[in-house]
C-alpha cells in the first residue's frame, strides 16, 4: 500500500512539474512597446544612417524582423483601436482620429471612446490569468467614459489619455488609474507659433521640468519590478515619441549638437519651436530606443527573459509637420507616403519580435501580416481562442515551424484626408485616393515586389487584378456607424 500511494504521489508531482513547465511555454509574458510616427526607414536595424539605435538593433540582431509588417491604419487612434481589436479598418468600430475637446487642460475631451463590451486582446489576456498594464498614450477614450483603460481589461494604466495632450512632452499632468497625476510643470499651449529670428527665451518657454516619458518609463519598470512572479503579465508601452512636438531634455541633444546643418524652427507647421530640429527629432528617437534597452534590462534582471515575448512596433508612418524633416532621414525607408497616406509610407512599419532560445537571432521574416494579428497571436500565446476573424496568428512563424497561415488580402480603409481605400492581394495593391471629392475614382494599381516605391501605375494593363481587389474590398468593407467616415458606397446623399 505504502508503495502504492508513493508511486501514485511522484506520479502526480510529475504531471503537475509537467503542467507548469508546459504552462511556462504557452504562457509567456508579453511586453509590447508601440512607437508613435516612426518610420519604416528609422531605425538603424531598417537601414537608417543617421539616428543612433542600439538597443532595438540588438533586439532585432538577437531575434526576427518583419519587413512586411502593416499598420491597420495611418494615424493613431485607429490603428491603437486595431492592434487591440484584432479587427481591420472594415470592421473597426474607431476609424479616424474622432477628436473631443480641445488643448487647453479645462477642455480636455480626448477621442471616440471604445464601447466597453469590446473584446480586447486585454481582456482576453486577463481572462488567462495575466496581470496587465497600459503605460503610455492611449487616445481610445477618457476616464468617465467607457473607453477608460480600466473598461479594456487594464489592471493598471498610466499616461496620457488624450492624443492632444501627447502633443507635449511637459503637460501638467497625465492619469493614473482615472485620477489626474500631476506633473511640476506649468501649462503652456504648444501650438504657438514664435517670431522668426526670436532668441533663446522664446524657444524656452516650451520646456518644463518633468519630462512626461521619463515619468512613463519609470512606472513601466516599476510593474515590472512588483508583478507577481507566479502569473505571467502583459505590458503595453505606448510611447508618445516621436511623435512631435520636438520636445526633449537639452542633456539629450548632446549626441546630435552640430551634426546637421540645421535651420530653426519656428512652429509655423503647428507644435512647438525648436532651434536644432533634426538634432531634437533624432535625440527623441535615440531616447526611444533608450526606453527599450532598460524595459530589456528589468526582464533580464527578473530573470524572466527566457520566458518574455518582447515585441517593437510602430502605429503608423512618419509624420509631415512640427519641423520634422522626414526627407532628410529617410524617414520611410524610400517608400512612397507618409503619416495620414494608405500607401506603403504611411502604413508599413517595422516590427521586431524577440523571445530568447524561442525566435532565431537574426532572421527576417516577408510574413505579410499586421496590427490586427496581435489578437490571434498573442491569444495563440497564452492559449486562448483565436476569435479575431481578421487576424492570423504569428506564432509559427515567430517559432520556426510550419503551418503559418498567411492573408488572403489585407485591407485600409481611411476616412480622413478625403478619403482613401488600400488592398493588398498577395504582391498586389490596389490604391484609391480623393474619394470624398471623386467618388468613382478609379483604383491605381502597384506590383510591389518589382515596384515597392509604388511608382507606376498598371492598372490598365491588369484588368482581372482590378477587379478581383475591387471585389474584395466591397466583402471587406461594413458602413461605419457616424457619417463623417462614411465615404465608401455612402448610405446617404450629400
Amino acid at each position: 500500500m505504502n508503495r502504492s500511494f508513493l508511486i501514485f504521489f511522484a506520479a502526480v508531482l510529475f504531471l503537475r512539474c509537467n503542467t507548469a513547465e508546459q504552462r511556462t511555454v504557452q504562457a509567456p509574458n508579453i511586453i509590447y512597446i508601440l512607437a508613435d510616427d516612426l518610420g519604416y526607414g528609422e531605425l538603424g536595424a531598417y537601414g537608417q544612417e543617421k539616428i543612433k539605435t542600439p538597443h532595438l538593433d540588438r533586439l532585432a540582431a538577437g531575434g526576427m524582423r518583419f519587413t512586411q509588417h502593416y499598420t491597420g491604419a495611418p494615424v493613431c487612434a485607429p490603428s491603437r483601436y486595431m492592434f487591440l481589436t484584432g479587427s481591420h479598418a472594415g470592421h473597426a468600430y474607431i476609424r479616424g482620429n474622432y477628436e473631443l475637446g480641445q488643448f487647453e487642460d479645462e477642455k480636455e475631451g480626448g477621442q471616440m471612446p471604445i464601447p466597453e463590451t469590446t473584446p480586447t486582446l486585454a481582456k482576453m489576456l486577463k481572462k488567462a490569468g495575466y496581470q496587465t498594464a497600459m503605460v503610455g498614450k492611449w487616445g481610445l477614450g477618457m476616464h468617465g467614459t467607457t473607453g477608460s483603460p480600466l473598461l479594456q481589461g487594464f489592471d493598471y494604466y498610466y499616461g496620457y489619455l488624450d492624443q492632444k495632450q501627447a502633443h507635449n512632452y511637459y503637460p501638467t499632468h497625465l492619469w493614473e488609474n482615472d485620477q489626474p497625476a500631476p506633473l511640476e510643470n506649468d501649462y503652456f499651449l504648444v501650438h504657438s507659433p514664435i517670431a522668426p529670428g526670436s532668441s533663446q527665451p522664446a524657444f524656452d518657454q516650451f520646456k518644463g521640468k518633468d519630462y512626461a516619458p521619463d515619468r512613463m518609463l519609470g512606472k513601466a519598470l516599476h510593474f515590472l519590478d512588483t508583478t507577481a512572479v507566479n502569473k505571467p503579465f502583459f505590458l503595453y508601452y505606448p510611447s508618445p515619441i516621436p511623435h512631435v512636438s520636438l520636445q526633449v531634455p537639452d542633456s539629450l541633444l548632446q549626441d546630435y549638437q552640430g551634426q546637421f546643418e540645421e535651420q530653426a524652427y519656428y512652429g509655423t507647421q503647428g507644435y512647438t519651436a525648436h532651434q536644432t530640429p533634426k538634432a531634437a527629432y533624432a535625440a527623441m528617437i535615440t531616447h526611444l530606443d533608450a526606453e527599450v534597452g532598460k524595459i530589456w534590462e528589468a526582464v533580464k534582471a527578473r530573470g524572466q527573459e527566457d520566458n518574455t515575448i518582447l515585441l517593437f512596433s510602430s502605429d503608423n508612418g512618419p509624420t509631415f509637420a512640427g519641423g520634422v524633416d522626414a526627407e532628410f532621414f529617410n524617414s520611410a525607408g524610400g517608400l512612397r507616403g507618409l503619416k495620414m497616406d494608405v500607401y506603403e509610407g504611411g502604413i508599413r512599419i517595422p516590427f521586431i519580435a524577440y523571445w530568447k532560445g524561442k525566435i532565431r537571432p537574426g532572421s527576417v521574416s516577408e510574413l505579410v501580416s499586421g496590427h490586427w494579428d496581435m489578437y490571434n497571436t498573442f491569444a495563440e500565446l497564452s492559449g486562448q481562442e483565436q476569435s479575431s476573424p481578421d487576424g492570423i496568428s504569428l506564432v509559427p512563424e515567430l517559432l520556426g515551424k510550419e503551418g503559418q497561415q498567411q492573408h488572403d488580402y489585407l485591407y485600409f480603409e481611411y476616412p480622413e484626408k478625403r478619403g482613401q481605400l488600400a488592398l493588398r492581394m498577395g504582391d498586389w495593391k490596389g490604391v484609391k485616393t480623393e474619394m470624398k471629392i471623386h467618388a468613382n475614382t478609379p483604383w491605381e494599381l502597384y506590383n510591389l515586389k518589382e515596384d515597392p516605391q509604388e511608382q507606376t501605375d498598371v492598372a490598365a494593363q491588369y484588368p482581372e487584378i482590378v477587379k478581383q481587389i475591387d471585389e474584395l474590398q466591397r466583402q471587406a468593407h461594413r458602413h461605419p456607424h457616424i457619417r463623417e467616415w462614411e465615404f465608401v458606397d455612402p448610405k446617404f446623399k450629400k
